[in-house]
């Protein structure tokens, strides 16, 4: 690997790499409506192409991504981003429903470049992995926000199919940009493909650490994705009643907050990650707080939107930066388990966000997002508290 001291330009080359990689996984999300209308289908039935996304993403988070430990990660990324533009292109072309759900899996499952290029990031330069890991995460998160509007936008002017066909092309950019910028990465484990996945599960036993990051990474992580999945019901419905461009310029509000990812990043390596977490977290809270409060104000709710992103971009940035401070041989096998619990946590707030919008509205919603976010702060606490104690046995 290349020696520590990596630009910030090659830095933010791979956040954009990583940024327009995983915007894949959620281009079809708005697209839904218009894919059913093209192959005659009901919303049940093209729904199944978001689920089958997913559930590949998840098998590819812990089947593909602990390989980067195993092989050059810069070989492995290369390989994932070939496979996109093929799938990518298989999905502007699609001439049926199958071909559609068999590409869209293999979407999910070979879509994880992103999550080896995040421990990539975090081993180049370990005085510097907080500032490296917030530049990246900021790719990531705006890769995820405006996912939805780009998808939208190109959509409503041009088809869906455009959609897939202008990805492909930029996946095939940022392919050039891995190639020529990107530094090596050998492999730092030997053994077989078999011990490697058992080595993956062996990490969430080794480190106390990574089972407080993984929980509070699903926490809010679940908070952001039951808040995002039913705002789309809270501003289409009395008295906003917007249409779906209009809801999608929210997303870049957020985009916004996910700009200052790095300054997190560079606090993380400079103070506690616990108390920067602590604070991020009152920010959450204080945003949720006025969204119950003025619920049909849209200027708070532009605000607390902004809030409510800067903290749980603060929050997960510094997550992160702990669980990398680890083993630097097993990052990714680590960034496995960290991330596969993470998701597990997104698809457990969008379950509970949908029921709790069904049950009452947008003030249950309100009330599960502040449970969200005070069992994320007691988390926290409990970890302060925790480490005073063993600092003070251990003096």
């Amino acid at each position: 690997m290349q020696a520590p001291g990596i630009s910030r330009s090659r830095i933010i080359l791979m956040a954009i790499a990583a940024g327009v990689c995983v915007a894949n996984i959620y281009y079809n999300q708005p697209l839904l409506k218009a894919m059913a209308t093209t192959f005659h289908t009901d919303e049940k039935h093209i729904g199944l192409s978001a689920v089958l996304t997913q559930v590949g993403y998840g098998f590819g988070l812990f089947f593909l991504v602990p390989l980067g430990d195993k092989i050059n990660k810069k070989k492995l990324i290369l390989f994932l981003q070939g496979c996109l533009i093929v799938l990518l292109t298989g999905i502007a072309l699609s001439p049926n429903l199958y071909m559609l759900y068999t590409c869209c899996a293999l979407l999910g499952l070979l879509g994880v470049a992103a999550q080896v290029i995040l421990p990539m990031a975090a081993g180049i330069d370990p005085a510097n992995r907080g500032r490296n890991l917030g530049i990246v995460f900021t790719g990531i998160l705006t890769g995820v926000l405006l996912a939805r509007v780009f998808s939208g936008f190109i959509a409503q002017w041009l088809s869906w199919r455009y959609v897939y066909g202008i990805s492909a092309v930029m996946v095939s950019g940022v392919a050039l940009i891995t190639k020529y910028t990107f530094p090596d990465a050998p492999p730092a484990f030997q053994g077989t493909y078999g011990s490697l996945l058992q080595s993956t599960a062996y990490q969430l036993k080794r480190f106390s650490m990574l089972q407080r990051a993984a929980l509070l990474g699903a926490l809010v992580f679940g908070l952001f994705c039951s808040f995002w999945t039913t705002l789309t019901f809270h501003l289409s419905s009395a008295p906003f009643q917007y249409k779906p461009d209009t809801i999608g310029l929210f997303g870049l509000l957020a985009a916004g907050g996910a700009l200052l990812a790095p300054v997190f990043g560079k606090l993380a390596d400079k103070k506690s990650p616990a108390l920067s977490q602590a604070c991020s977290l009152g920010l959450i809270i204080a945003s949720v707080v006025a969204m119950k409060l003025f619920p049909y104000s849209a200027g708070s709710l532009a605000i607390a939107i902004v809030v409510l992103d800067i903290g749980v971009q603060a929050t997960l940035v510094t997550n992160a930066t702990s669980i990398y401070t680890l083993d630097a041989a097993s990052h990714s096998r680590i960034n496995t388990v960290y991330m596969t619990i993470y998701f597990m946590g997104g698809a457990a707030g969008t379950f509970t966000g949908l029921q709790c919008w069904q049950a009452g509205g947008w003030q249950t919603v309100t009330w599960q997002l502040i449970i969200w976010s005070v069992l994320a702060l007691v988390l926290v606490i409990g970890g302060i508290v925790k480490q005073r104690r063993l600092a003070l046995t251990s003096s």
